[in-house]
Formats: C-alpha cells, structure tokens, sequence
C-alpha cells in the first residue's frame, strides 16, 4: 500500500513517515500543497493524509482539487482544528476522516486501515446505480436524482445517502454510520451526524409529499417511504 503524506512540519511529518514505514506502508511525501497536488494527481495512492494549515495551497482547498479528479483515494485531514464546523468544512472538502492534533500513531494506523478496507471492499463488491423509492444514485458518475430532480451533493452527503440506501427499510444507529460512513472513531456524543442528516432531508425530501429519511428517537435513522 502505497501513502501520501502533505504535511510542513517536518516534526510531524517524520513520526508520520517512521510509524508508517514501521507497518510496512510505502511512503511519499509533500511538504506544501501545491506539491501534494501534483503528486497526488501523477501517481496512484492508496490513501492520502494531509494537514489544513499549508503553504501554497491549504488542505481543505487541496482536498477539493484532488476529489475533483480522483474521487475514490481515502483521505485523511490532521489539524489542530477540531470544532464541529471544522469538522463538517473537512468533510464538505471530501475528506473521509479528521483526525484532530496531538494525535497517537496507534489511533492514525487505526483509521489508516479502517479507510482501506473500506475502500477496497467498496471497490469490490458494490453496483453502479443503487435505487430506493424514486431515488436513483449513480456511484460512477455521483449523479443523483429524485424523479427528473437533480440532487447536488457533498461528497459525505454522498457517502451517507448512498450507506443509507444500500440498507433500506433498516433502522441505522448512530454507531453503525459512524463506523461504516466515518470510521471507527467517530464521536457520535456531537451533534455531528443529525447535521449530515438535516443537510440530507433538505436536499432529498423538501418539496415532495414523500419522505424518505426519517429518525427513530433513541435508536437512529431509517430509509422508508412515508406520507
């Protein structure tokens, strides 16, 4: 497996770098964004981990860029940034987890490989056009529609639809998304999740006399047709 790792602090990026190679990763690595980019678009990476704070091109912006072009490379965000609405800005970017500074390198090689097997079991076994209802989405091509209505998503709104409907009919906890939409880790004591979730409604079920995402109390959300 193959890493790519953007970060300017060299302190950072060498314990990154050694507990990494300790496992048995193959490491490159950029020391501003504008580097991170060119790599991260040249070659093939199994993963990308990149900090916020950068020269030339901050992460979240980097990250924006390199979603636009290679879609399906996990990456993961490292900042001393850890608000919720830090946290919703990384995911928005396409990040696929967020690991907020001092971190343990034990806690990284987790989400490390929580990420890649993830993404290689997505690769494997999932089908192109998932449908609920009058829902079609297009993992290919990221389109999704309700009828003739075009549906613009982030790519976590994206992640979270698409888990969601790949498990209809199904009350999903807190806990599952957590672990199956952010990785293991996930804080679910935030208001993290009914965020993505109103953001999901607004955009799926506003303007139809259907409903289609709908909260348990207590338990969490379910997929279902209902007036």
């Amino acid at each position: 497996m193959k890493i790519l790792i953007i970060e300017d602090n060299l302190r950072v990026a060498e314990l990154i770098q050694r507990g990494l190679e300790e496992q048995g990763f193959q490491l490159e690595m950029a020391y501003d964004g504008l580097l991170g980019k060119k790599l991260a678009l040249q070659h093939d990476f199994d993963l990308i981990i990149t900090d916020i704070i950068l020269p030339k091109i901050d992460g979240i912006e980097l990250c924006k860029q390199i979603r636009e072009q290679r879609p399906d490379i996990p990456i993961i965000i490292l900042t001393a940034l850890g608000t919720t609405d830090d946290k919703v800005e990384g995911f928005d970017a396409g990040a696929d987890d967020y690991l907020v500074k001092p971190f343990e390198m034990r806690e990284l090689l987790v989400r490390v490989r929580a990420l890649l097997k993830r993404y290689n079991k997505t690769t494997l076994n999932t089908s192109s056009i998932v449908r609920f209802a009058d829902l079609e989405m297009n993992v290919n091509t990221k389109i999704v529609k309700r009828r003739d209505t075009l549906i613009d998503l982030t790519p976590k709104e994206f992640s979270l639809l698409e888990y969601m409907m790949r498990n209809p009919e199904r009350v999903l906890s807190k806990t599952e998304i957590a672990e199956q939409v952010w990785g293991t880790h996930f804080d679910t004591g935030t208001n993290f999740m009914n965020v993505y979730i109103n953001y999901l409604r607004n955009k799926i079920d506003k303007g139809f006399d259907t409903k289609l995402i709908h909260t348990k109390s207590g338990m969490g959300f379910i997929l279902r047709e209902e007036l």
